[in-house]
């Protein structure tokens, strides 16, 4: 399995804090399979993003575990003013490996009413916006029809694997199911913090969508689709999954 989504570098933000930390991160997500990480530390008011010093870690935490998983760069992007017009001048400094995919993280206060202008721009430059963690964000629960529209604008979702679990509670793990009906998820991933409470294992929710969406869903969200964003390849987008609606159900919107 590949995982896009994990602060697995110490030092840098509010993930691991020490490098043991971050070799015991490595040591619970190659037990449970996964064979790539991208380590995407924030880029936000709160931490400054710095690719040389992301590229010496990383060296220093492939050396400390023997390469026993492959580490790769990106970032977890928020979209703040700065940040936008760096990336819009510099299109592949915050990419997953330099290439097109943009983890991009919203704010849990507000939504800009210039975000599809925002994500308009990030594609017209070359990047590929890949929104995350959704079901986590309770402004974004209420805007599905327009989670729709950014897919259909060539955007990406990527869900968190704990929330299938119901680890963020009820809310998180139905929007994240309505998502997976709907075909709006493209990659799940661990957004691992720490060895204990969000470690970076992806198994038990590759289990959950195998059993529950099918193993080839399962996959396309942790291997072949986040793979794919490592080397800059183009992710088709999901058709929803039919569903049997209930009689007091028709009518209503499908979300």
């Amino acid at each position: 399995m590949v995982d896009i989504h994990c602060h697995i570098l110490p030092g840098l933000d509010d993930g691991a804090k020490s490098l043991e930390e971050s070799v015991a991160m490595v040591k619970l997500a190659s037990a449970a399979g996964t064979t790539d990480i991208v380590a995407t530390p924030h880029a936000n008011h709160h931490y400054n993003f710095d690719p040389e010093r992301i590229a010496a870690k990383i060296r220093e935490l492939q050396q400390a575990t023997n390469h026993l998983v492959n580490l790769h760069t990106g970032c977890d992007f928020h979209l703040s003013a700065t940040n936008i017009d760096d990336a819009l001048s510099h299109p592949a400094k915050y990419t997953i490996n330099h290439r097109v995919y943009l983890l991009v993280e919203f704010s849990d206060f507000v939504i800009p009413p210039s975000t599809d202008e925002i994500l308009g721009r990030l594609r017209a430059a070359g990047m590929v916006p890949i929104i995350t963690h959704p079901e986590r964000n309770r402004l974004l629960h209420d805007r599905a029809d327009q989670i729709a529209t950014w897919v259909e604008n060539d955007c990406r979702v990527q869900v968190t694997a704990q929330s299938f679990l119901g680890r963020f509670g009820k809310a998180a793990k139905t929007f994240s199911d309505t998502l997976m009906r709907n075909g709006l998820i493209h990659f799940v991933a661990s957004d691992g913090h720490d060895p204990e409470r969000r470690p970076p294992v992806l198994s038990e929710a590759r289990q959950y969508i195998a059993k529950n969406y099918g193993e080839a869903r399962a996959e396309a969200l942790f291997v072949t689709n986040p793979r794919a964003t490592l080397t800059g390849e183009t992710i088709e987008p999901f058709e929803p999954q039919p569903r049997k609606r209930k009689w007091y159900e028709l009518g209503r919107n499908p979300f």
